[in-house]
């Protein structure tokens, strides 16, 4: 007769051995990190990553060309609806202006998420939604969108003027879309 610790240890063998299924793509347990499939054949696919990186590496060449610091992120999604993305985010210099006895400050990477955020729901870069804004969204400048094959790429960048942030995000997204 099996003893209970006999049942964990094959249920971890278990897990351990049977593929998990995430957004309809199988991906391994165990030491493989799962990461939410794009489908095959989109602009994205695997590359997500690498796509992510240049795009930010560009926002970062062109922020300081411009002499600004800040929060730059990338996200994807597939479709027309967001239901799910996958982001990266850098710092470019800093995270957030600190207080002072008259000022509270700024999170930049709040502020950032926002834009990207309100770019998502409207399919509009942030600032231009065309509708009342909603609780969470500040209204500010400083996200581009473009459609691509299977979905929406999001480039926000927080931390400089608005018209600085709106051409260090479409900096990123020149760097690996072709303007359509």
């Amino acid at each position: 007769m099996l003893k209970w610790h006999s049942y964990r240890k094959a249920a971890v063998l278990l897990f351990l051995t049977v593929p998990l299924v995430i957004g309809g793509e199988e991906a391994k347990s165990g030491s493989d990190t799962p990461r939410m499939a794009y489908g095959k054949g989109t602009a994205a696919g695997s590359h997500f990553s690498q796509l992510a990186d240049k795009a930010l590496a560009a926002m970062r060449a062109h922020a300081s060309s411009l002499g600004v610091t800040g929060v730059a992120l990338v996200a994807y999604f597939e479709g027309d609806d967001i239901q799910s993305w996958e982001s990266k985010m850098i710092v470019v210099g800093k995270r957030k202006d600190p207080s002072t006895a008259t000022d509270p400050g700024a999170n930049l990477l709040a502020i950032a998420y926002a834009k990207a955020a309100e770019a998502a729901d409207t399919l509009k870069p942030s600032g231009s939604a065309g509708r009342p804004l909603m609780t969470g969204e500040f209204g500010w400048s400083g996200s581009v969108i473009r459609k691509s094959k299977s979905g929406y790429w999001i480039a926000a960048f927080s931390g400089g003027k608005s018209e600085d942030d709106v051409a260090v995000s479409t900096a990123g997204l020149d760097s690996i879309l072709t303007k359509e």
